[in-house]
C-alpha cells in the first residue's frame, strides 16, 4: 500500500479527523456513466458527468467529448475511463476550452487518488511474448496487437485535456496511473495533456509507438514519465514540477524506464526518443533537505532500456541520473542509449551522474565532448524564470540562461516528428508558453460548477442524516444508522485516517426511510476510522474508534 508523504505529523492527522466531522457535498452531476459503452456516444460541455466504477468503451464504439466538458471521477467506486482495443476516444479540446477530468470533491477537499484515471489500450507492438498482456491496475484491460500488431493503430485524439487528482494504487506495482497508454499506435494524437496530483505515475507507456507533444506532470506522487515493455514513441516538449513534500514509498523519479519487468532483451527494446523536456525535482538548492526522503532520481534508466534523451534539462533531484545494470551500461557504451545536448543540474558530490555497472564511468561518458552535455552544481545556474513555484511555475529561460542555446537536431533519430530548436528544455527563451492558457496550476481551488448546478445546489435537501455509531468505542461490532430524505443512490463506506477505503457497506439505490447497519470490524486493527454517507449530492462523515 502506498503512503503519500511520510512526513505527515500528528497535527495533520488531527486535522483530517476534525474535517471528517464536518458536513460536505460532492459536485452535482447531470449524468452518471457506468458499465460498458458499446455504441458511439457524445458528451456535451453543457452537462457534468460522473464516471462510476470501471467504464469500458468497447470496439467499435467511439466516445466523443466536446471541448470544455468536465467529467468527474467517483471516489468510492474508483471511477476510471477505459478505452479498449479497437475503440476510440475523441477528446479534442482547445486552448480556451480544455476538457477536464477531475475529482468530484469540492474545492479544498481534493487529493491524489480521488478517482482512477484514463486508460487507453491499442493494437501496436509490445515486447511481451505472445504480443498481448494485461495492464496493471486491476481493470483486466488487455493491450497489444498479438501476432499481428499494427504500429499505425489509431486510438483517437487526446488534445487540450487536463487529468486532475487521479491515480490509485491497489497494490505495489499494480496501480492505475493518471494516463495509462498500453500498446497505442502512432496514428493516435496526444498533445497538450496535463496530469496533476496523480496518486501514482502521471504518465505511463506500456509498449506501443504513440508520439506526443506538450505534456505536463504537475505535483505527482510517483514517477512523472514511466516507459516500458517496448515503448518506442517520440515525445517533444514536456515538463514536470514536483511538490517537495509528496513522494511515493516506492521511490519517485522524473523518468523511470525499463525494457520489461525483469530486464530481459525482449524485442522491441524500450527506446523512447525524448527531446525538449524540463524535469524539476524537489531541491531548489543542493543544501535543501526539507523534502520527502522517498524522492530518488531525475532519470532512472534500468532493466535493459535504451531510453535516449536530447536537448533536455533535469535538475533538483537527490540523484541526477542512474544508469542501472549491465544491459543499460553496455547500451551506453555501444551508443544505442544516448544522452545528447542536455543539462543536468543540482548535482551533489557523488550523486550526479552514476552507474552500478563497473565497465562504465557514467560521469566521463556523460561529459564526452562530442555529446554536447552540460552540468551545473546548482539549479539556479540553469537560469529558468521560476521553476520551483508550485502555484505558478515558469520554466522559460531567463536572459543569459545557458538553456537558451546548445540544442542540436542533427542526430538521425530527431528527424520527421521533431521541431528543431536552438534552446534546450521545454520553453523558448522568447517567452512563448505553450502551456497557457489551458493548463491549471491551482486545481485544488478551481470551481467547476455550472450556473444551472449552482441553482440545484441551493435547493438540495439537507435532511439526509448519519447518526453517531453505537457503541463507540466498539469491539468488534457497532451499529450505524442513516436516513434518506428522498430516493437516491446511497454509498456508505469506512476509511482509515489516511483516507483509504477499508470497507464498503452500501452501494445501491435506497427508497426514502431510515436504515440500520450492523458493522463487524473483526478484520481491522485497533485505531480511528471514518465512516461516510454519500446520498444524492450530500456527503456526511463521522469518526469511530475500534479498541481490541
Amino acid at each position: 500500500m502506498k503512503i503519500i508523504n511520510k512526513f505527515f505529523s500528528m497535527t495533520v492527522l488531527l486535522l483530517i479527523v476534525i474535517a471528517s466531522e464536518s458536513f460536505a457535498q460532492l459536485a452535482a452531476v447531470d449524468s452518471v456513466i457506468e458499465g460498458n459503452i458499446n455504441t458511439s456516444a457524445f458528451l456535451s460541455k453543457n452537462k457534468r458527468y460522473l464516471l462510476s466504477g470501471f467504464v469500458n468503451v468497447n470496439s467499435p464504439a467511439i466516445l466523443t467529448i466536446q471541448a470544455g466538458t468536465v467529467i468527474y471521477g467517483e471516489k468510492v467506486s474508483k471511477g476510471t475511463l477505459i478505452i479498449n482495443r479497437g475503440a476510440k476516444l475523441i477528446a479534442d479540446g482547445t486552448a480556451n476550452e480544455p476538457i477536464v477530468f477531475t475529482s468530484q470533491e469540492l474545492p479544498g477537499n481534493r487529493g491524489p487518488g480521488d478517482w482512477g484515471g484514463i486508460i487507453i489500450a491499442g493494437n501496436a507492438t509490445i515486447n511481451v511474448p505472445g504480443g498481448t498482456a494485461t495492464l496493471e491496475g486491476g481493470t483486466g484491460t488487455i493491450y497489444g496487437g498479438g501476432a499481428t500488431p499494427n504500429d499505425n493503430d489509431n486510438s483517437g485524439i487526446l488534445r487540450y485535456v487536463r487529468i486532475e487528482f487521479p491515480g490509485i494504487a491497489f497494490l505495489p506495482d499494480n496501480e492505475i496511473n493518471g494516463l495509462t497508454l498500453g500498446g497505442i499506435g502512432n496514428a493516435t494524437i496526444i498533445e497538450n495533456v496535463q496530469v496533476s496530483n496523480s496518486g501514482d505515475d502521471s504518465f505511463e507507456w506500456f509498449g506501443g509507438t504513440a508520439n506526443a507533444k506538450n505534456l505536463i506532470s504537475f505535483r505527482g506522487v510517483d514517477d512523472d514519465f514511466d516507459m516500458d515493455f517496448g515503448f518506442r514513441g517520440n515525445i517533444q516538449f514536456a515538463f514536470a514540477v514536483r511538490d517537495p513534500n509528496i513522494a511515493d514509498i516506492s521511490g519517485s523519479n522524473g523518468f523511470e524506464t525499463d525494457n520489461d519487468g525483469t530486464g530481459t532483451f525482449n524485442t522491441p527494446r524500450t527506446l523512447p526518443v525524448i527531446s525538449n523536456f524540463t524535469v524539476v525535482g524537489p531541491m531548489p538548492d543542493t543544501s535543501f533537505t526539507a523534502y520527502n526522503p522517498n524522492f530518488r532520481r531525475g532519470a532512472h534508466i534500468r532493466r535493459s532500456a535504451l531510453t535516449s534523451i536530447y536537448n533536455s534539462i533535469v535538475m533538483g533531484f537527490p540523484i541526477g541520473l542512474l544508469l542501472d545494470g549491465s544491459g543499460v551500461g553496455n547500451a551506453a557504451l555501444g551508443d544505442t542509449l544516448q544522452i545528447r545536448n542536455s543539462i543536468w543540474a543540482g548535482l551533489r558530490a557523488g550523486n550526479g551522474i552514476i552507474t552500478n555497472y563497473g565497465p562504465l564511468n557514467a560521469l566521463s561518458w556523460y561529459d564526452t565532448p562530442a555529446f554536447g552535455n552540460r552540468r551545473y552544481v546548482q539549479p539556479a545556474e540553469v537560469g529558468l524564470s521560476d521553476p520551483f513555484n508550485l502555484s505558478n511555475p515558469n520554466l522559460v529561460p531567463s536572459s543569459g540562461s545557458p538553456a537558451a542555446t546548445g540544442a542540436s537536431f542533427t542526430n538521425p533519430r530527431l528527424v520527421g516528428f521533431f521541431t528543431p530548436t536552438t534552446y534546450v528544455g521545454a520553453f523558448d527563451p522568447s517567452g512563448n508558453r505553450w502551456d497557457l492558457p489551458w493548463a491549471n496550476y491551482d486545481p485544488q481551488n478551481t470551481n467547476y460548477v455550472l450556473s444551472v448546478e449552482e441553482n440545484q445546489l441551493s435547493s438540495l435537501p439537507t435532511d439526509f442524516t448519519l447518526s453517531q455509531n453505537y457503541p463507540n468505542p466498539f469491539n468488534p461490532s457497532t451499529k450505524i444508522i442513516y436516513s434518506v430524505s428522498q430516493p437516491a443512490k446511497v454509498k456508505l463506506y469506512v476509511t482509515n485516517i489516511l483516507g483509504q477505503i477499508v470497507e464498503e457497506l452500501v452501494n445501491e439505490y435506497r427508497e426514502t426511510g431510515t436504515y440500520e447497519i450492523n458493522y463487524n470490524a473483526e478484520n481491522l486493527t485497533t485505531g480511528l476510522y471514518i465512516y461516510t454517507l454519500e446520498a444524492g449530492n450530500t456527503k456526511l462523515s463521522r469518526k469511530m474508534t475500534l479498541l481490541k
